[in-house]
């Protein structure tokens, strides 16, 4: 097991670490149905959250999450296990632990720390005091059950980073952020990148970038908007392609191939860490990994680049696409988190 100043500087003195790829569109593919918490499998399916975290490392990934995106009690009270906080997030990362250290070389837990999928006033009920309550109970528990470092994810306002952000720090561990930008280049709370990326700074996350979304292009058009000179570690974990909703599943676009020139174009983007998001297999993770290591860098990448590679982001096509119907662009976790509250 890494200490976190050790995890640091381990990834401080790599060209670039890998990530993991989806959690919830592969635990569907091994029998999660639509609806169920997968953080419940921690305990109740602890073997196939082993089998998925191996297929991760097995693939070349160097850092990997825990399975507990929807672990606060908000999102837990939804299934009527508010009060299982502990429990089920000290399984996530007892299991991600487990696996990594039998790895054979170095591998990063980090601690998933999803939304509350709740609005903070005035907008809604949530207050600053609960949500910070809440992310320490989740935050202590991942740091019990070894996380290296602290990972908030697939955030769209800035007082809900604010709050996970505090209380992840109360661990004592390294805190990374990401936030969701989708087809006009923001958050669904308006927020963009350059200004994500200023307040990051301000926080003192120590690692901090974009995940989920509508795909590659989109991610990496977020992560050009990010970039500081004084950054500390870029985040890119994009989306496997477009979602697109169809005959009662989500499906995704990406190839193998769409993921590894999305890989190289985020390291040579000065991306530190480059993992995938929904629809994102082993099988694309292995193509990411190879690319990495076998394509030399071809220089910065500028929006010409990052077009010709990957395509034009949505924000700037004359029509965006519609594909898949007004579902269409709409991401797995966003339907998930939509579907629960019906």
């Amino acid at each position: 097991m890494t200490t976190s100043n050790d995890a640091l500087s381990w990834i401080s003195s790599q060209p670039y670490v890998i990530a993991d790829g989806a959690t919830g569109t592969n635990l569907f593919q091994v029998g999660l149905e639509t609806g169920y918490p997968p953080e419940l499998w921690n305990v109740e399916q602890p073997e196939k959250i082993r089998q998925l975290h191996q297929s991760f490392i097995d693939a070349g990934s160097d850092l990997i999450l825990t399975n507990s995106f929807g672990g606060t009690s908000f999102r837990l009270k939804l299934h009527q296990s508010e009060t299982r906080v502990v429990e089920l997030n000290k399984a996530a990362a007892t299991l991600a632990r487990e696996i990594a250290d039998k790895a054979g070389r170095r591998v990063i837990v980090a601690g998933s720390i999803g939304p509350t999928g709740e609005l903070f006033t005035p907008l809604g009920a949530l207050e600053r005091d609960s949500a910070i309550a809440a992310f320490t109970e989740q935050a202590e528990a991942l740091a019990d059950g070894g996380a290296d470092i602290l990972w908030i994810e697939t955030m769209s306002a800035l007082e809900e980073v604010e709050a996970a952000t505090v209380a992840a720090k109360t661990t004592g561990l390294p805190v990374m952020a990401t936030m969701t930008f989708d087809t006009a280049g923001r958050s669904m709370m308006g927020i963009l990148p350059k200004d994500y990326a200023q307040f990051a700074t301000e926080h003192g996350l120590q690692g901090y970038g974009a995940n989920c979304g509508i795909g590659p292009a989109e991610l990496m058009d977020a992560v050009l908007g990010l970039k500081k000179a004084d950054a500390p570690f870029l985040i890119a974990k994009g989306n496997c392609g477009i979602p697109v909703y169809q005959d009662g599943a989500i499906h995704y676009h990406g190839t193998p191939e769409l993921m590894a020139e999305y890989a190289v174009l985020a390291r040579d983007a000065g991306v530190k860490i480059i993992g995938g998001c929904c629809g994102t297999s082993p099988e694309h993770v292995a193509a990411m990994h190879k690319a990495l290591a076998e394509r030399p860098s071809e220089g910065d990448v500028d929006m010409a680049r990052l077009t010709a590679g990957l395509g034009k982001p949505w924000k700037d096509l004359p029509t965006p696409p519609t594909e898949g119907g007004a579902t269409g662009g709409m991401s797995e976790r966003r339907q998930r988190r939509r579907a629960a509250r019906r």
